[in-house]
């Protein structure tokens, strides 16, 4: 895409947001927020998440899933940062997130250089994930949108919560939808924000069924898949999410219509159900696309955010102060 076409699609999106409805928006939450306490918060996060991805483009599909997966448990409170302690039920151990979530040392820096720049700890831990999403999307060539800012962070992590919470990838359409529905979130949230797996990869151990047993896939795609992930070794081999993994295209839907999505669930939303319709306009229709996922990531980042005198700024986004 030419630069032309890309800075009009910017336009694009950011024109379809500052139409959407206020409800859109949560009411305590406001992309100002640190314009006074710290005007250099957004360009300092920014610079630090794009330097990350120039030296690894798969770390961009890691910060997009940190955020994911924190919103997920607890709300977008960064409850996933926290290690664990005699207090603290690390929810980097649960089975979502052991071995596969990664990203933490990039947070680190990110707190550590906007405190710099902010002169002491004003900015959550939990906005810092959420501002890291969306810069990890534009650095990677996809939309961008306003993020809410003003999340406090949580002083409590539930494994148990993101061990149920957390969407398996190898739900059915009918549980995805439920799940997402638990959050706030409906079908057309659920296919747009599916399409982050246009990002990075997956382990073996994650798709190994879905290429030796299921039928609803290409043949020479499983194949290709089995030939780095055998029946019985290679658990934490990787395999792209779609054929361009850095680059917000899209790709993986068009791979759904296919029948190469990689994880079950990804094929699950198109697999004669009823989000068949979004995954084949996804697939032709960028704007489409770009529209809908800057919409719902700004639904994602407003479930249950800790605000006021809930919570706190934490010092060290991996402890609580």
């Amino acid at each position: 895409m030419g630069s032309h076409s890309f800075s009009l699609l910017v336009s694009f999106v950011m024109l379809a947001l500052a139409t959407t409805p206020a409800t859109a928006f949560s009411s305590t939450l406001s992309p100002y927020y640190y314009y006074q306490t710290c005007p250099q918060a957004l360009t300092t996060i920014k610079r630090v998440v794009e330097d990350a991805i120039r030296q690894e483009h798969r770390m961009g599909a890691s910060l997009l899933r940190l955020h994911f997966h924190d919103c997920f448990v607890q709300g977008c409170d960064a409850s996933i940062l926290l290690d664990q302690t005699s207090t603290i039920d690390s929810e980097k151990t649960a089975r979502p997130n052991n071995n596969s979530a990664r990203g933490f040392e990039v947070i680190d820096k990110i707190k550590l250089e906007v405190d710099k720049a902010c002169g002491r700890p004003v900015v959550s831990c939990a906005d810092i994930l959420a501002v890291a999403a969306r810069d990890s999307v534009v650095a990677l060539g996809g939309p961008t949108w306003m993020v809410q800012l003003g999340r406090r962070d949580s002083t409590t992590a539930s494994q148990s919560e993101a061990n149920t919470d957390i969407p398996s990838p190898l739900m059915d359409l009918p549980q995805l939808i439920e799940n997402f529905k638990n959050k706030g979130l409906d079908t057309k949230d659920l296919v747009a924000l599916s399409g982050g797996h246009s990002l990075g990869f997956a382990q073996c151990f994650v798709f190994r069924n879905r290429i030796y047993n299921e039928s609803n896939i290409d043949p020479t795609f499983a194949r290709d898949r089995q030939s780095t992930c055998p029946k019985s070794s290679g658990n934490s081999n990787l395999a792209p999410l779609d054929p361009t993994t850095a680059i917000f295209d899209t790709k993986y839907f068009s791979n759904l219509e296919k029948k190469k999505g990689l994880l079950h669930s990804d094929q699950a939303l198109y697999n004669g159900g009823e989000t068949d319709g979004l995954v084949k306009s996804y697939s032709t229709d960028i704007w489409a696309f770009w529209k809908d996922f800057a919409k719902s990531m700004i639904k994602l980042g407003n479930i249950e955010p800790l605000t006021g005198e809930n919570g706190q700024i934490r010092s060290n986004c991996r402890m609580v102060n």
